[in-house]
């Protein structure tokens, strides 16, 4: 498996609201079909204008297709004058997970 962990950090609260609402919508659409997505975790960090995505994929394949999906790329553009600087995205492979064979 490998983790994919995508951060970024947001300008202000309402910015952190927009980002939220485009990120929800893009991952969505491309989580649906991607069979390799396993899991999905979108939450914030000490600090709630860092907003931190953690997902898992079969494979380090699977989360690459996911960040070089159309839907992900249009998020980052329309979100770009929404935060502080270009989401930062850390691929892990994972030595195990719970419950994966």
């Amino acid at each position: 498996h490998t983790v994919l962990v995508d951060e970024a950090q947001s300008l202000d609260p309402m910015s952190t609201r927009l980002v939220e609402e485009l990120a929800k919508r893009a991952r969505l659409s491309v989580i649906a079909g991607n069979p390799g997505h396993v899991g999905y975790i979108y939450s914030f960090s000490e600090d709630p204008d860092v907003i931190v995505a953690v997902q898992v994929y079969r494979s380090r394949e699977d989360g690459a297709a996911f960040i070089a999906s159309a839907p992900y790329l249009r998020y980052i553009e329309e979100s770009r004058d929404m935060l502080a600087h270009e989401p930062e995205i850390t691929m892990l492979d994972a030595r195990w997970v719970k419950g994966a064979a």
